[in-house]
């Protein structure tokens, strides 16, 4: 029997973002971010991601009036700041070809304005990347992930304002430049379609900010500014790093009619393309003619500039990378039907699919489906760079942490990647797990939603002691990469 692995050169690792894992939000000159003013909810359900999300003018001046970490959980995250040295060692341990983080804006621009970049932010980085070379760890950089400084949102109204496209290039700029020997794989924005979900973390926008304008338009407007600054970012980093690999990155929702109902059928087609439009304009370079149709149909007027257009043409995306964690089910709204969430979505629950504790259904098939119908889509290489298993994590008396749960979860999707390389033919670059070490969940806050294969002990109030724990899927995954995949048949 032909021995089953995964292509030669295939990028395992794990994935992160800065706003939930680096902490030290003061320390080294960094500013502060939308994320260290978002407060934790924990007396509202963590299913009700409308509420989780919701902030307005008032919440981000509370924010700053306090020092507070407890209730500010994004400002203490993991503690990476002063962990880097043994994270990086544990992910060495596992054999980690890939580690995917992102650098904090604020922390090489506090203000986003800022006439000069903040040295010991630059030097920070220089420390991660060198730690990752020396054990042959490439990164994979995300620009911008849930983080733009506050300044940016209260003196600009946050990506809506032009201006914020040329204060994120020079930040670009200042990034590929200073790290250009030391990152080949970037990222632009991720989840870019987040905006439309929750529109002050992705791009720093308050709804009472614009009172008596349509907020639905003052999204698109700047999602548009988005995509021009993520054109104009991939032209830098090619330009500055030559044979640099620039990604856009997309929350891929993968939806299944209810019903044979045709009304459940289209309105699947319709969400799926509320879906891909945000990939199709970073891909293709150009705005789907049916998002154009609904900015029509809702009177909604996005401005341009001469330019624009031509920009986001000129410099698509090399690779599309996408997060997966779940699927779901759409239908006409009915009665007797129980709601799934997701990853800040609601829908309708699959009946043929557990769910974990916080609702998600799990569905290694459906990332399957998502890799073929991405693949062609598009006939760009994929990267999975978000996929895990949110769980309350219990240690035991003798101090170890059986997630066999998690074994499970990661066995079926890595399983059903391969498939959809060997049998569907689609151009997998690698995947990174969501969290490979704890860190503060972006949805709900809580440090109890771990996803890693390292344990950190804090509790969703920051007590504890912040060391590092391996769990039992930390020795499964170290495997998995050793064999490139190969344990996975093993009986």
């Amino acid at each position: 029997m032909t021995r089953r692995e995964f292509p030669k050169g295939f990028l395992w690792g794990g994935a992160t973002a800065a706003n939930q894992f680096e902490g030290a939000w003061k320390d080294g000159g960094k500013g502060i971010s939308v994320a260290d003013c978002a407060r934790a909810k924990f007396d509202i359900d963590v299913k009700d991601y409308k509420k989780q999300n919701a902030i307005t003018t008032e919440d981000v001046l509370k924010a700053l009036e306090t020092e507070d970490t407890v209730y500010y959980p994004k400002r203490r995250g993991s503690d990476f700041y002063h962990h880097y040295k043994e994270d990086i060692a544990l992910l060495a341990e596992m054999g980690f070809k890939c580690f995917r983080m992102s650098i904090a804006w604020s922390r090489i621009f506090p203000n986003g304005d800022d006439s000069q970049p903040n040295e010991e932010g630059l030097a920070f980085y220089d420390r991660v990347f060198d730690e990752l070379h020396k054990y042959g760890i490439e990164p994979l950089v995300t620009m911008s992930h849930y983080e733009p400084p506050i300044n940016l949102v209260l003196n600009y109204d946050g990506w809506y304002s032009r201006e914020l496209i040329t204060l994120f290039t020079r930040f670009v700029e200042t990034i590929c430049t200073r790290y250009r020997d030391k990152v080949k794989y970037w990222l632009t924005f991720n989840e870019i379609d987040s905006m439309i979900r929750h529109p002050y973390t992705t791009g720093g926008l308050i709804e009472d900010r614009f009172p008596g304008k349509n907020f639905e338009e003052v999204i698109f407007q700047a999602m548009h500014h988005q995509f021009v600054a993520s054109a104009l970012a991939t032209k830098i980093c090619h330009e500055i790093i030559p044979g640099s690999m620039v990604g856009c990155m997309l929350t891929k929702r993968t939806y299944y009619p209810y019903s044979c109902k045709p009304e459940d059928v289209l309105l699947t087609q319709q969400n799926m393309r509320g879906t891909y439009c945000y990939s199709d304009a970073q891909v293709f370079g150009e705005y789907p003619s049916y998002l154009l149709a609904r900015f029509k149909n809702k009177g909604i007027n996005i401005v341009k500039e001469p330019g624009d257009d031509a920009i986001m043409k000129q410099y698509p995306v090399d690779f599309v990378s996408f997060s997966y964690y779940s699927s779901q089910c759409i239908a006409e709204p009915r009665e007797g039907l129980e709601h799934a969430v997701g990853n800040n979505s609601t829908a309708y629950k699959n009946p043929y699919l557990p769910s974990s504790e916080w609702g998600w259904q799990i569905d290694p098939i459906g990332l399957r489906i998502s890799l073929v119908d991405l693949y062609d889509r598009y006939r760009k290489p994929l990267f999975v760079v978000e996929n895990g298993l949110g769980a309350k994590d219990v240690v035991k008396e003798d101090g170890t942490i059986d997630d066999q749960y998690r074994i499970d979860y990661f066995s079926g999707h890595f399983k059903a990647m391969l498939d959809a390389i060997e049998y569907d033919g689609v151009d997998l670059m690698g995947y990174t797990s969501w969290a490979c070490i704890d860190l503060v969940s972006e949805s709900t806050k809580q440090m109890s939603k771990r996803y890693g294969f390292v344990y950190v002990d804090s509790d969703d109030y920051g007590k504890g002691t912040f060391k590092r724990k391996r769990k039992k899927s930390f020795g499964w995954y170290k495997k998995v990469i050793a064999t490139n995949g190969a344990s996975l048949f093993e009986a």
